[in-house]
């Protein structure tokens, strides 16, 4: 599964090993020449109007205003030799990508890491011109405080089943940020027996969950597994009640954006809930 959830899927696997480095400066304030390693990086930067710091971002990174930026990271690797020759003040990323980085730190490059996959987080690492910041975070909080009083109204919470894999099946656990997004837009995690973020999952344990609504990344091409086996079997599928995100970062990309993918969620929601 060659995708940009292998950036998430890879926290999972090697977050354990990797070392934690210290605490994150305020970003905006005391770089200059900022370094995305990771595309939320990139969205937070904007929003937060230290967009024009940066010098270079990920290959995943979709803003218009990042289009002219050279792309420095992907799913796997980092061009350090390129970076190095940006004179960044700092390159920021996620923990996942310690063992990557570790060229940089040896050339002298400031990196941090950060945390990734956590509603909280995403208020956390927004931060750095700290009035833009403060109010950045108090507009999110407010419009999504509006968006989860429209579920009050809902009879019954949905499940919901995320897929991020086909073959094997992955799909998002109760840790996951994807989680909480399915809660406050009123649903339920159909995956929420699995305790990991982000793992596995058996078809037969999908079978017997039954979800009422199945979503699916984009670049797993669902569609063209519908006709098999597990998915055949499920109401969901037989109801077409499965939906592709798009722009698939609205749900999939722990940043600002987050917002959107609960409303997207919710309108796909609120006739069965309701």
């Amino acid at each position: 599964m060659r995708s940009r959830w292998f950036f998430v899927l890879a926290v999972v696997v090697l977050c354990a090993c990797a070392g934690r480095s210290q605490p994150a400066p305020a970003l905006g304030t005391t770089h200059a020449r900022i370094v995305a390693l990771a595309p939320f990086v990139a969205d937070d930067l904007y929003a937060i109007g230290a967009g024009g710091d940066l010098v270079a971002v990920s290959a995943f990174t979709d803003d218009r205003r990042a289009k002219a930026l050279p792309r420095v990271a992907d799913v796997s690797s980092i061009d350090a030799e390129r970076i190095v020759a940006l004179h960044p003040d700092v390159a920021v990323g996620i923990r996942s990508q310690a063992r990557q980085t570790q060229a940089l730190r040896h050339a002298g490059v400031d990196v941090v890491l950060l945390d990734d996959d956590g509603f909280d987080t995403i208020f956390r690492n927004l931060r750095g011109r700290a009035a833009q910041a403060a109010a950045t975070v108090a507009s999110l909080r407010r419009t999504t405080a509006e968006l989860h009083a429209r579920t009050h109204a809902f009879r019954r919470a949905p499940s919901v089943f995320v897929v991020l894999g086909n073959a094997p099946i992955w799909t998002a656990g109760s840790r996951s940020y994807v989680a909480t997004l399915i809660a406050l837009a009123g649903g339920t995690n159909a995956a929420s027996d699995l305790p990991a973020a982000y793992a596995q999952y058996s078809s037969e344990a999908l079978l017997r969950a039954q979800p009422d609504v199945i979503v699916a990344d984009p670049m797993v091409h669902l569609d063209a597994a519908l006709g098999s086996v597990p998915w055949s079997r499920l109401q969901a599928v037989r109801v077409r009640r499965v939906y592709t995100v798009q722009p698939p970062d609205i749900l999939m990309r722990p940043g600002p954006q987050y917002n959107q993918g609960i409303r997207w969620l919710i309108d796909r929601m609120k006739q069965i809930a309701s």
